[in-house]
């Protein structure tokens, strides 16, 4: 190998940017209505809720509900990469830069695609104030290889990253799946 060269295996064929690109799919899909039959009718205010909606070897696809006051936390997708489209609402995402957190919206139709490494907490936006019944806030996500494990994080008073845990699991983002039927 020729000298100033790296050989890094990806453990998934996908980049962020096709995982965008999935998640943009399925989001038309869930907007077209073709997981209406997945979504509690019932739709919990208080708890957050995931549904897987596609899996494969490759890639797991998440229809994930948002609701106030819950914080995914600061945490990684291990060694997965991920990507989401906001379907409805907005959310507020932030990331960790390296050396301070910085902060976005992401609104309906927008998303983002994450590399190995993204460590960044997600929460509801802020709502304005509305006359209209609350509609859920959703997004789509998309993880490749499957999310088997999330690690998670705090800054430091010294304004570093330490990792406080890492959990394996089956479910994104600290959501809970609904019972089948529910």
């Amino acid at each position: 190998m020729p000298s100033g060269t790296s050989s890094v295996v990806s453990p998934t064929r996908f980049r962020p940017s096709d995982l965008r690109q999935l998640t943009d799919r399925y989001a038309l899909d869930v907007i077209d209505g073709r997981y209406d039959h997945v979504i509690p009718e019932s739709l919990p205010t208080d708890e957050r809720w995931a549904i897987r909606i596609h899996e494969s070897d490759d890639v797991d696809v998440w229809l994930i509900s948002w609701v106030p006051d819950k914080s995914t936390e600061l945490h990684d997708h291990a060694g997965s990469l991920g990507a989401l489209t906001v379907v409805t609402g907005s959310l507020s995402e932030f990331r960790w830069s390296g050396d301070r957190l910085e902060h976005r919206v992401i609104p309906a139709g927008a998303g983002a695609g994450f590399p190995f490494g993204w460590v960044h907490d997600v929460t509801l936006a802020p709502q304005p104030p509305t006359d209209d019944p609350v509609a859920p806030t959703l997004s789509v996500h998309a993880y490749s290889p499957p999310l088997t494990a999330m690690s998670y994080y705090e800054v430091t008073p010294r304004g570093t990253l330490r990792r406080t845990r890492s959990e394996l699991t089956s479910v994104p983002e600290h959501a809970t799946a609904p019972a089948q039927g529910a």
